[in-house]
């Protein structure tokens, strides 16, 4: 676990606000055989696991651009954009699973009479990722789940947040948001709030391009940060 850039406190944060794909969730498997069962009914080759992990953070849509070479068709992309989401919509839990030692940090960071909220920020569609926050037991740890179709806009804008802070009356300095890519870290510095990235996602490379506040190795150093 290492501070990077200003002081933190975790006695300060009531709001901490999550990723979920490669922060709460291994979703890697489901996506990449999602994109992949896409790109056979295209007729296009399919991509290394590796590749199609790395496309992955900025929302359904900017994957399916990202694997097929970004298209000029748009009726052919908005197509392959349709069979992928509703692929996915039928194949999401086929091997996703929570990540080791979140449920235990998740009760770290909010324990019984905290008055600590907890909420997620996908850029992952909003039905999907409720329904497997859902399906995975997750779903009382948090009192909002949204997805990057709930807004206007999506991570790094802070809208997302923005929303969040006025709904649960959380000030910036009082809220945290943790993902596993520099699209988390950005949207936090973005919406003024504390940024936490976790080295055990599917994009730990990018969070030297925009380093955390706080970095940590495992969930449960995440856990401890707030222990």
């Amino acid at each position: 676990m290492a501070p990077l850039n200003h002081p933190f406190n975790s006695r300060d944060i009531k709001l901490v606000i999550f990723d979920l794909d490669g922060t709460l969730i291994d979703s890697r498997l489901d996506l990449i055989n999602s994109v992949n069962a896409m790109l056979r009914h295209v007729n296009r080759p399919e991509l290394p696991g590796e590749v199609v992990a790395s496309y992955v953070g900025d929302g359904a849509p900017m994957l399916v651009r990202r694997a097929l070479g970004d298209p000029e068709d748009e009726k052919f992309f908005r197509d392959a954009l349709e069979y992928f989401l509703s692929y996915y919509r039928e194949h999401k839990l086929d091997h996703t699973v929570v990540y080791r030692g979140i449920p235990e940090a998740l009760h770290r960071i909010q324990p019984n009479g905290s008055e600590r909220k907890m909420a997620v920020l996908s850029n992952k569609p909003v039905n999907p990722s409720r329904a497997i926050i859902e399906a995975l037991g997750l779903a009382p740890f948090f009192v909002r789940v949204y997805g990057g179709n709930s807004f206007e806009t999506k991570k790094p804008d802070p809208l997302g947040v923005r929303a969040l802070l006025k709904e649960t009356g959380t000030s910036p300095e009082n809220a945290m948001i943790v993902g596993d890519s520099s699209v988390d870290v950005l949207t936090g510095r973005n919406a003024g709030i504390s940024t936490c990235g976790v080295k055990y996602g599917f994009a730990p490379h990018t969070l030297c391009e925009v380093p955390p506040d706080v970095l940590v190795e495992s969930p449960q150093s995440l856990g401890e940060l707030f222990g």
